[in-house]
């Protein structure tokens, strides 16, 4: 798989990689020293936890589909607001509303840094 090298790309791509069901894929997309937020109110970090949280996402049988709401980029570093769902069939298996940020790689490709799967719920208190 190759990484975007558009920030404005990487949902695609990272659904793309989702819907694969490789965990390496998926873990390419990723700084593994940043953030992933697999469930509202569990941040984790690091290539262990990364891992363990992009396989439990797998496990939700059905084809991810992310919308970009906006990407705002400003040199190496790029915020991405998505709409996100896996889907089974017709079966919505779990939506949500992220927040990503990303970082551009010294090779030109973006990797995301901080993804907040749920980071725009409207329900989400600091």
């Amino acid at each position: 798989m190759n990484l975007p090298t558009r920030a404005q790309d990487a949902h695609t791509t990272l659904a793309a990689a989702f819907n694969t069901g490789d965990v390496a894929t998926v873990m390419n997309m990723y700084d593994v020293t940043g953030i992933i937020v697999p469930e509202p109110e569990k941040p984790v970090s690091g290539r262990e936890k990364f891992e363990e949280a992009i396989k439990a996402i797998l496990s939700i049988k059905g084809k991810m589909e992310i919308k970009t709401v906006y990407c705002l980029q400003t040199g190496d570093v790029a915020l991405g607001r998505s709409e996100w769902s896996i889907k089974d069939g017709d079966e919505v298996k779990i939506s949500a509303k992220g927040i990503e940020v990303m970082k551009q790689q010294a090779d030109g490709t973006w990797k995301i840094i901080i993804d907040q799967a749920f980071g725009a719920e409207a329900n989400l208190v600091a």
